[in-house]
């Protein structure tokens, strides 16, 4: 039986399709893997008997994942899931924002006059939320992922010509996008002289308050900044004066701040980006299809910390090592099992920065002997052993 803590109800008809051998409940003490949605795991006392941790969605600022890794605990999120999601609520507020689309409702519906005199009143105040089309504009976007490239490619299909920047994109997507992105080489480029800023890149520590005082006074006056990543992007103080000052038009956002609630030119939201039925259901489809992989079989799919790596299972145990990626690390792995009079039927094994992945499959069944003579090996973090 593998146990699962959920930190926010799972879905009903996800949680249906596990099957008999998994027991999921959010009050759980001792559990074998975490599904987490926004809930904060940073303070969190852990079980001893934690194998993974599951993100269902992308962003893993709530996990502490430094503190995992060193313990061997892997941590997944579901990277696309919810993209298109967050790519229509970011065109929403992106047209939503050019033609004064809030305001215009507000007033409208705060309206008191008689039905005879409603559409003359209407048809006079009007032209006080007159906006501007999106034909023919330019938008920068920053961050060309899963989000990115589907807001890319519906500003190209809407008629705005697109410009990119993510130094992690690899070249063979930016050839496949070229034809609807022009990608450039620095943020500066993307962000100044464009009407338009759409923020799409995850939050580091390298990125915190990225978009400033100083990028935005090289920007273009007028422009709209849309921000559907993270709050702690963007200088928040910055955007209100570069707004009261009229050097940005509009801000729409989904991370609202206190001063952000009272002006009227920014289109503020409740972190609704990926609040849609659709993308509910296939974050938690892919975390419940990760999990399992991993409780299973050892194999390692959208991990944010340890080495994607898969392999199909022979007929016998499965062992799986994380370790640190040093010299001569597969050599003592294979040495020690031949010592032990062992066959290896099948092996893989991949390497992300300091630390490497290791799968090992018998055809036959492996004793308890087998894992502790393995973790007697130095830079050996974690072992897991999947009977056959």
């Amino acid at each position: 039986m593998y146990n699962i803590k959920t930190y926010t109800p799972l879905n009903e008809k996800v949680k249906k399709t596990f099957n008999q051998n998994y027991n999921i409940d959010g009050n759980l003490t001792d559990y074998d893997a975490i599904m987490v949605h926004s809930t904060n795991l940073h303070e969190e006392n852990f079980s001893k008997d934690l194998k993974c941790v599951v993100r269902v969605g992308a962003g893993v600022n709530n996990i502490p994942i430094d503190k995992l890794t060193k313990e061997g605990i892997a941590v997944f999120n579901t990277p696309g899931g919810n993209a298109n999601a967050v790519k229509e609520l970011t065109i929403c507020a992106l047209i939503g924002m050019s033609r004064n689309i809030l305001k215009a409702n507000e007033w409208t519906k705060s309206l008191t006059c008689d039905e005879k005199d409603l559409m003359p009143t209407v048809e006079k105040g009007k032209k006080e939320f007159k906006g501007t089309e999106i034909l023919g504009k330019t938008i920068g976007i920053v961050g060309v992922g899963n989000v990115g490239s589907r807001v890319a490619r519906a500003c190209h299909a809407l008629g705005m010509k697109c410009f990119g920047y993510d130094p992690f994109l690899p070249n063979h997507i930016k050839e496949e996008l070229k034809n609807i992105i022009t990608f450039v080489n620095t943020v500066d480029e993307v962000l100044i002289d464009k009407d338009y800023v759409s923020l799409h890149s995850p939050v580091s520590k390298d990125n915190a308050k990225q978009l400033g005082k100083e990028i935005i006074d090289k920007m273009k006056d007028g422009v709209r900044i849309l921000n559907f990543a993270r709050g702690e992007i963007v200088d928040a103080c910055a955007v209100d004066e570069a707004i009261k000052s009229g050097k940005v038009a509009g801000y729409a956002t989904d991370f609202p701040t206190k001063s952000e609630l009272a002006n009227d030119k920014v289109f503020v939201l409740p972190h609704l980006g990926a609040s849609s039925v659709e993308a509910d259901m296939n974050c938690a489809m892919m975390a419940r299809d990760e999990v399992i992989e991993f409780l299973e079989n050892g194999n390692v799919i959208n991990s944010v910390n340890f080495p994607c790596l898969s392999m199909e299972r022979a007929e016998g145990d499965r062992i799986t090592l994380l370790h640190k990626n040093v010299v001569g690390m597969l050599g003592k792995i294979t040495d020690q099992i031949s010592n032990m009079n062992l066959n290896i039927e099948n092996l893989t094994n991949k390497a992300r920065g300091e630390i490497a992945y290791t799968i090992l499959d018998f055809n036959v069944q492996v004793d308890d002997n087998v894992i502790k003579n393995l973790s007697t090996i130095p830079d050996v973090i974690k072992i897991n052993h999947y009977k056959g």
